[in-house]
């Protein structure tokens, strides 16, 4: 004849999501990169291919190729700072346009 044991105690607690805070499930979403990350994305991914093709150009010397890459990347930073001391303008100039309307 086979026993039956049963073992006096408690099932530990374990909340249904991870992260609750009383009782209230944490919804994460998902990051919606700006305009100005995009178009950020969109400067880094040209200079990106320019700097591809200068660095798989056979005609010139490996000394031309660092000086255009230098070159390439000092004109991508300037090009980023650009985008984004515009992007911030436009929307000042925006919103103070938006203000003396009131």
């Amino acid at each position: 004849m086979p026993h039956v044991v049963v073992v006096g105690g408690y099932a530990p607690y374990y909340p249904l999501y991870p992260y609750s805070y009383f009782g209230y499930p944490y919804y994460s979403y998902p990051y919606r990169p700006t305009k100005l990350d995009l178009k950020i994305e969109d400067i880094k991914n040209d200079y990106k291919e320019k700097i591809w093709a200068v660095k798989h150009n056979s005609s010139l010397t490996h000394k031309e190729k660092r000086a255009q890459v230098h070159q390439l990347k000092h004109d991508r930073e300037a090009e980023i700072l650009d985008t984004r001391l515009n992007f911030h303008n436009r929307n000042n100039d925006n919103n103070n346009k938006s203000n003396n309307d009131r």
